[in-house]
């Protein structure tokens, strides 16, 4: 696409390439060319999503939006716009979209508030796996949902983290024991986490 867009429609213009293979130096060289308008167009993957700080960028256009998910969109197109000058982000899609995909692209053309939009992430998406690689995936809880029984879960949490601190009366080391004990199997066998110590 580097190579389509500078011998192409962009000839004539300073087009820049940035992705994750170069180099720090290199990549920190092309950035302070870009803010300095050494560099007209910056072609880039995703590698410019978080740290980027270019007030004079006004234009970011994202191909194959309908592959990101909200969180990245909201990344995405908050690298451009921080300066005085009006901005634009153009979202470019294939030509045809899931369903999920084409909610997703009308949550980001209605509303920048980052909150919501990893909210409405979250309940399309799930939170991904805790102990895996899959980061878009259902957790798999039995009987609770992670947005709806938010602030249950939450004071779950706080009292199983006080039972694994503090001892409580009326609970036997045994017992604490016990629960340590199936706890771990039940980790081993569906992670395959190792113990060392």
């Amino acid at each position: 696409m580097y190579d389509h867009l500078r011998t192409g429609p962009l000839e004539g213009l300073r087009v820049g390439l940035l992705h994750g293979r170069l180099d720090a130096d290199h990549k920190e060289i092309i950035m302070r060319r870009f803010q300095r308008g050494e560099i007209d167009v910056l072609v880039s993957t995703t590698v410019i999503e978080v740290g980027v700080d270019v007030p004079n960028a006004s234009v970011m256009v994202v191909e194959h939006a309908d592959r990101f998910g909200l969180a990245q969109l909201h990344q995405l197109r908050g690298r451009v716009g921080r300066g005085s000058a009006q901005s634009t982000c153009i979202l470019m899609t294939g030509p045809r979209i899931t369903p999920q995909a084409e909610e997703r692209l009308d949550a980001m053309v209605n509303t920048q508030n980052g909150f919501e939009l990893a909210e409405l992430d979250l309940r399309m998406r799930g939170p991904g796996e805790f102990f895996g690689t899959r980061q878009a995936v259902l957790p798999e809880f039995r009987v609770a949902d992670l947005i709806r029984d938010r602030k249950l879960l939450e004071l779950a949490k706080i009292e199983a983290e006080k039972f694994a601190l503090e001892p409580e009366a009326g609970v036997s080391d045994a017992e604490r024991s016990r629960v340590w004990d199936r706890l771990k199997q039940a980790w081993q066998r569906k992670y395959g986490l190792v113990e060392a110590g």
